[in-house]
């Protein structure tokens, strides 16, 4: 099942063109929903006043490579292995599901548009990286979503308790936990549940993309760049006018050890 393209099993019963068509589709909801949320919330507006007025408290002049420098270093530490968690199960779930999912989508693409449609050959490497992506994106979200979330483990809500900004997470995991299913069933010839997870795979990825206005989607595209733009400022000394850090022991008094950090 694994080196198994469920893609060109199901053009057999789906043109290809239609389910090309439907990618690009999703691609424009995300663009669509993308904009809308960042001229909606005036997040664009922010990024560009606070980068304006950053340059005017800059105590050094960044040059080309400096700056490429450190946006090479944000990309790699920062985004890359999300190292604003800390060492620790948080940053290793969000790296699970993070990983799994760029690979769950290029996979899909890269099946759907290369090894889908008559005469196309099976690419066992791509289905193996579609299969895989699914699943880590399911360890990590399942893992996050049970035993991670700040609101369960620090603020004793049940782990049911859902509200819009879950939104992201559960379509994501809804999508890649009825891939697979998809992908299972198809693959062992069982026709009924094959349609209905299909189906299902289908209503997913349109909760997922469509939903990017009231969902945490957007965040993916504009926390990297409020991630460059906190590093720029820490190399060019403006630091967002915050002072620098002091020069002495961080002293937090004796209460801070009665209980190990385990929530954030």
């Amino acid at each position: 099942m694994l080196q198994t393209n469920p893609f060109s099993i199901l053009s057999e019963v789906v043109p290809t063109f239609l389910m090309q068509g439907f990618i690009f589709a999703m691609i424009v909801l995300v663009a669509a929903g993308t904009i809308i949320q960042l001229i909606h919330g005036k997040n664009l507006t922010y990024f560009f006043n606070n980068a304006k007025k950053a340059k005017l408290r800059a105590t050094k002049e960044l040059g080309f490579g400096e700056r490429t420098s450190v946006i090479a270093k944000t990309a790699v530490v920062d985004i890359g292995t999300t190292s604003e968690l800390g060492f620790g199960k948080r940053r290793l779930a969000h790296v699970l599901g993070m990983y799994g999912t760029i690979l769950f989508w290029i996979s899909s693409t890269v099946l759907v548009f290369s090894y889908t449609g008559a005469g196309k050959s099976n690419s066992e490497f791509w289905s193996l990286l579609w299969h895989i992506g699914a699943i880590l994106t399911c360890l990590g979200g399942y893992w996050f979503w049970f035993f991670l979330r700040v609101d369960v483990s620090a603020e004793a809500h049940p782990w049911y308790r859902i509200i819009k900004a879950d939104l992201f997470v559960l379509a994501l995991l809804a999508c890649s936990t009825f891939g697979l299913a998809w992908s299972y069933t198809q693959y062992s010839g069982i026709t009924s549940l094959s349609y209905l997870f299909l189906v299902l795979f289908v209503i997913s990825n349109l909760i997922l993309f469509g939903g990017v206005y009231w969902s945490k989607f957007a965040h993916m595209f504009y926390k990297p760049g409020a991630a460059i733009q906190k590093n720029l400022a820490e190399a060019d000394g403006s630091r967002d006018n915050l002072p620098p850090p002091a020069d002495a022991p961080e002293q937090f008094g004796l209460g801070i050890k009665r209980e190990e950090p385990k929530h954030y």
